[in-house]
């Protein structure tokens, strides 16, 4: 254990007067823990505050962890100081052990990735297998629509697998016989189930086999609409294997959506369950794909096989609604073949998988994704974000019907070897401990989840923490929308004992894989900010004319350059690729963020720019009006949208959820009120508080801010869709509590 009297000394960049920057050692004393009157900070728990530095210009464009020119090492207590400010450092031992344990290794890689993206990207393929390799060009792109039809291509002409990569590469490495899953089920006590590397071969080879047995090759559709069973990895990677292209569809959408992505994309076979057990609610998946299929041959789309998994805790098949001829029960004909199936070679250029995103209105955006850029790019951000070690269990709560569920719990980490931890149930069931259950259970190490569920948990208290020991936590994470500093706090000092870094992960179903993200045991962390860019990414922040602006700013966030794990188009509609990401701000992909970036040089995602609300003249981001309401003691939860305003344009209207035991009232509203004038301004107020005793999400955790615009708006005729919220009858709540 270092001494905290010790002086810590790490590399930073500091500022040139001119486009240089040079690496300076800047030695920061830790101070030995001090004592008020009132309590002791936990060992170990040292903030550093940043003093602040003029802003700088360096040849990367603010892309590497900034120097501080002035560090003092202070003891803070629970009151902290402003956001931009707060330093968290990882222990010296974290970083002695860790992949990436300075700022000067991170910046000479990145340096590297960006001087060099040929050179720096092909090292890393190597470490793959490849049938053959890669052309003499490693990538080719056009990002500027000006120069014609945007294109990103990366290791062209060379062949590939990825499930190969995933199961096969391990196996021969000698891991065959480490568990590759662990499956825990929606009921506690329910009989846990693994697989090794081994073993989630043969299966995936099984069902490969009868996927080629019944049709479907190189090229070909499948959708997989299952819920998080062992069942759905393997059957991503059963489609991987023969070159088959799948379209997992998050097993809470409801027909209609289903019905859309199957007219879409065609599919030779639809894969589906039963039913599945989500907390104390059944919900039947096969009704849901009946419905689906049966719109689906309405709009000339039909498919001639259903292949279903019995989900025997959830439902017998002797309940299951049935068509024969169409539909067939996967345990009747899958382990009836071979357990080896031979892999078809790809092209790295070859599609993966298809991707729909959840717009509420329109048709759905089917993300496109290959196989050799994505394999690379999710292997090499799950390990340097995650500090993965061959001996970690990690866990990712999210669903396999999103894009995390597919590079954070399928691809990135069985291409790492690593051991995951597959959940069928809800994450606050039977009651909040049950994540630190399966935390001690299993011995976690690694646990990603979103905001959304930390606010949750920590609305619930800390007791249903620290009655577990969570001693195994080594790194937190947290992906799909920016983390409120209050909320990162909760989960760094109560969750993670303020010993276990936070990879507070910004990134998009576009991008496959993370594209700013702390990377633990390199840098001090800032509680809310997704700190700095990955390698190879170069993030910039433009205005509205598409300038982009140096220093201390905040904008429109876009991307210079391509990646290995950028989506290559949109399905059938690549027209709609260029107008949607390319074409607002040419020869830049547009991601639809704003984002701020502070003097020292940490990123901090504000939230959609569909999600600013123009206050005024004003530019507000939702996210930062929620963070300053959750940042009131009485504030469990809050959700902001704009309303149009007579006089100010828009106006600012937030849901508020209040912690347990504050009852509604004026005074409180009030003091809601105040804490947005506070922390923004007054021009950020908000004109409405409206009360939400649950705000409306998606069983995946989303909140559903079309259904509160249309709240907002009066527009309760017009509430579409609901069928995918966790519980509809949140929305009866809200509308209940309109006037109050």
């Amino acid at each position: 254990m270092d001494s905290l009297c010790s002086t810590r000394v790490f590399t930073a960049p500091v500022a040139t007067a001119t486009t240089g920057t040079k690496w300076s050692r800047i030695a920061v004393p830790w101070t030995r823990l001090l004592f008020s009157t009132s309590r002791a900070l936990p060992p170990r728990r040292c903030w550093l505050l940043g003093m602040g530095s003029a802003p700088h210009h360096d040849r990367l464009g603010h892309m590497g962890p900034r120097g501080i020119s002035r560090l003092n090492a202070i003891v803070l207590g629970e009151a902290l100081a402003a956001e931009e400010n707060d330093l968290v450092f990882p222990s010296h031992d974290f970083s002695r052990h860790a992949h990436i344990s300075s700022p000067e290794q991170y910046q000479n890689m990145y340096e590297r990735s960006i001087e060099d993206p040929a050179g720096f990207w092909s090292d890393i393929a190597s470490q793959f297998y490849w049938k053959k390799r890669w052309n003499p060009e490693v990538y080719s792109e056009n990002i500027d629509v000006r120069s014609g039809t945007v294109k990103i291509e990366w290791f062209k002409g060379g062949v590939t697998n990825i499930c190969y990569n995933a199961l096969d590469r391990n196996i021969e490495a000698g891991n065959g016989d480490k568990v590759a899953l662990y499956w825990e089920g929606n009921e506690p006590g329910q009989d846990a189930q693994q697989l090794t590397y081994a073993q989630m071969l043969e299966k995936v080879c099984q069902l490969a086999n009868y996927l080629k047995h019944v049709g479907v090759g190189k090229g070909d559709t499948v959708i997989i609409y299952l819920p998080m069973l062992m069942e759905l990895p393997i059957a991503m990677l059963a489609c991987a294997r023969i070159g088959a292209i799948h379209s997992v569809v998050f097993a809470g959408f409801s027909a209609k959506s289903l019905s859309q992505r199957i007219v879409d994309c065609k599919p030779k076979v639809v894969i589906s369950c039963n039913a599945v057990c989500r907390g104390a609610n059944v919900i039947h998946l096969k009704e849901i794909v009946d419905t689906a299929l049966v719109e689906s041959v309405n709009s000339g789309v039909p498919v001639d096989l259903c292949l279903i998994f019995e989900n025997k805790s959830a439902m017998k098949r002797e309940s299951t609604k049935w068509q024969i001829g169409r539909d067939v029960w996967w345990e009747d004909v899958v382990p009836q073949f071979p357990t080896k199936c031979l892999v078809e070679w790809v092209d790295a250029e070859d599609p993966l998988f298809l991707l729909y995103t959840s717009g509420s209105t329109g048709k759905p955006k089917g993300v496109l994704h290959t196989n050799g850029g994505y394999m690379v790019y999710t292997a090499t951000t799950f390990k340097y974000a995650f500090d993965y070690k061959p001996s970690d269990v990690y866990w990712c709560t999210a669903d396999c019907g999103w894009i995390t569920g597919h590079s954070y719990v399928t691809y990135g980490p069985l291409l790492n070897g690593a051991t995951v931890l597959v959940f069928e149930g809800a994450p606050s069931y039977p009651d909040p401990g049950r994540c630190w259950d399966i935390v001690d259970k299993y011995k976690v190490t690694i646990l990603y989840t979103a905001p959304t569920l930390v606010r949750a948990l920590m609305r619930d208290g800390d007791e249903y923490v620290t009655r577990y020991s969570r001693k195994s936590l080594r790194i937190l994470g947290s992906v799909g929308e920016p983390i409120n500093p209050s909320a990162w706090r909760w989960f760094y000092n109560v969750v993670g004992d303020s010993r276990c870094p936070i990879s507070d992960t910004w990134w998009q179903t576009e991008t496959g894989g993370f594209m700013i993200t702390p990377i633990p045991g390199a840098w001090p962390q800032k509680p809310g900010s997704a700190t700095f860019p990955f390698f190879g990414i170069q993030p910039v922040i433009v205005d509205e004319k598409g300038n982009e602006i140096e220093g201390e700013c905040t904008g429109y966030l876009c991307i210079k350059k391509s990646w290995p794990g950028a989506f290559r188009s949109l399905y059938g509609d690549h027209e709609r690729y260029e107008t949607t990401y390319f074409k607002p701000f040419a020869g830049y992909y547009f991601t639809g963020d704003g984002c701020s970036r502070d003097k020292d040089g940490y990123h901090w995602l504000t939230g959609r720019v569909d999600d600013v609300i123009n206050v005024s003249g004003h530019r507000i981001g939702t996210a930062e009006v929620e963070s300053a309401l959750v940042s009131h003691p009485h504030c469990a939860e809050a959700a902001v949208v704009g309303v149009d305003h007579e006089v100010k344009g828009q106006g600012i209207y937030a849901y508020v959820t209040l912690v347990d035991g504050i009852p509604y009232s004026e005074e409180v509203r009030k003091s809601l009120i105040l804490a947005v004038r506070n922390q923004i301004g007054a021009f950020a107020a908000p004109d409405k508080i409206h009360w939400a005793p649950t705000i409306p999400k998606t069983r995946s955790g989303k909140i559903m801010r079309r259904i509160l615009r249309k709240i907002a708006s009066r527009q309760l005729d017009e509430l579409g869709d609901t069928s995918t919220l966790a519980d509809p009858s949140d929305v009866d709540q809200l509308i209940a509590l309109i006037d109050r």
